[in-house]
């Protein structure tokens, strides 16, 4: 599942076959023209928690640099930030905050990059239960706000049945 993902997120190029995101098949296009559509149309949620983030930003950094197309750069972080409950942690490197923390402003710089597709691969998965399912609401939350497709991985059949449609 987690390979599938990648593919589709344009992470990794298939082996054989096609992937088309917009009618741009990712799986033609050299490694930084791939990173170039990511970085227009899709984001990426990580199963842990720390890969999401840059270990040398803050999280209001982390979020900033992904809304920089965005007016008021960094005022739409802060509300980012604080739609997700961690202004008062906005100053704050990755290795300062709990994992539920880091996963949150993972979120928040995936959403606040304005993209259409978010790709969420187990995004609870190191979290314990009651985080992990703060983090799926706001995942949910966020999503018909912002009306982003989501595309979930998970092994949880409980948030697989919240999705609007489900493969097995």
């Amino acid at each position: 599942k987690s390979s599938l993902l990648r593919m589709i997120a344009g992470l990794d190029a298939p082996s054989a076959g096609d992937v088309y995101i917009q009618g741009t098949n990712l799986a033609r296009l050299s490694p930084g023209k791939r990173a170039a559509v990511r970085a227009k149309l899709l984001s990426h949620v990580h199963p842990k928690p720390n890969d999401n983030l840059l270990p040398h930003l803050t999280a209001i950094d982390q979020v900033a640099r992904v809304a920089a197309r965005r007016k008021a750069v960094r005022n739409a972080a802060h509300q980012m930030l604080e739609m997700l409950g961690l202004t008062t942690r906005a100053g704050y490197f990755p290795d300062q905050l709990s994992g539920g923390e880091q996963q949150r402003v993972a979120i928040a710089r995936a959403f606040a990059s304005s993209v259409e597709i978010l790709f969420a691969d187990e995004p609870t998965g190191n979290l314990d239960t009651a985080t992990g399912q703060h983090i799926i609401d706001l995942i949910f939350e966020l999503n018909a706000e912002f009306g982003t497709t989501l595309v979930l991985v998970t092994h949880d059949s409980r948030l697989a049945d919240r999705c609007e449609r489900s493969i097995h």
